[in-house]
């Protein structure tokens, strides 16, 4: 037993010798030229975490932790070279994202359900598939903001997105990771496919916020006295909540164009909450939905 476990230590020691690894940490401050209500914060990330704190401050404050590993020093000379922090100042927009190795970053068509084609800050997937890094990295966005800002967030791969204390609207996408959203107060949409979203608002939103999550559960923490109108959709999950004034309504005729002509279909469980406003539409396809009202 002793001389299996003096191997496997062996075979791991050289495996860890084997590999290269580059980490740096890099800190940027940026100005918003053009303040409004439209101001917006966009961080499109491929491989790691996004973090975005709300402060009281007028700055833009990002802390980048860049990770680099590879087998040989020259592949590892490739990524320190290759995989840089991108940004663009639009005056009333900034853009952060990773940039270099196999991914173009830019103003992509984006077909969409729904909304047709259209313009959408994104990296070019279509283009990059006889594409090969030698190395792996990762890159780990820390970033306070003003509270007033909206947020437009997306990563791929090993990393969560979380946002803490912002007054402004918030547009979250992940795959392969949890979404966690603290002390938002406006309209929020948020999306994964493997990860929980929770969800906790300061103050109860007053128009449409959409959750949606493939294989996750979804956690979403309300103000005592919410009003709105809720849907609810699952394959294997199920709806639970602590809000007693929760009332059914019909289910909701959709219509779609086809070949054949237009389709009708109905669509998930829908309440009121309440007196109704807002809607708020919750998806899980594998994991149930915890809609609770904080206690006074």
């Amino acid at each position: 037993m002793k001389t299996i476990i003096n191997l496997i230590l062996a075979i791991l020691s050289a495996h860890l010798a084997a590999a290269q690894t580059f980490s740096e940490t890099i800190k940027k401050e940026f100005a918003i030229e053009k303040t409004g209500v439209e101001n917006t914060i966009l961080v499109a990330n491929i491989n790691g975490d996004i973090h975005v704190v709300g402060y009281e401050g007028s700055k833009v404050i990002v802390e980048v932790e860049k990770k680099i590993t590879a087998k040989t020093q020259q592949r590892l000379e490739a990524g320190k070279k290759e995989i840089q922090f991108g940004t663009m100042n639009l005056a009333d927009t900034l853009i952060f994202y990773m940039q270099g190795g196999c991914n173009v970053f830019g103003k992509q068509n984006w077909k969409a359900r729904n909304f047709g084609t259209r313009n959408k800050w994104t990296y070019n997937w279509d283009g990059n598939h006889d594409c090969d890094t030698k190395y792996e990295y990762k890159l780990d966005f820390n970033i306070k903001v003003p509270q007033s800002v909206n947020v437009v967030l997306s990563t791929v791969n090993d990393g969560d997105i979380s946002v803490e204390n912002l007054n402004g609207t918030l547009k979250v996408e992940n795959i392969n990771g949890g979404i966690k959203l603290k002390n938002i107060s406006r309209e929020a949409s948020a999306a994964t496919i493997n990860g929980n979203v929770d969800i906790e608002y300061a103050k109860n939103p007053t128009k449409a916020c959409r959750f949606y999550t493939l294989n996750g559960e979804i956690n979403a923490w309300f103000q005592k006295g919410l009003t709105a109108n809720m849907a609810f959709k699952s394959f294997n999950g199920e709806f639970f909540s602590n809000v007693k004034s929760l009332e059914s309504l019909p289910m909701e005729l959709e219509k779609e164009p086809s070949q054949n002509g237009t389709k009708y279909k109905l669509t998930g469980n829908r309440f009121k909450v309440g007196n109704g406003g807002a809607l708020l539409d919750f998806e899980t396809f594998n994991g149930n939905v915890y809609l609770k009202e904080k206690s006074l």
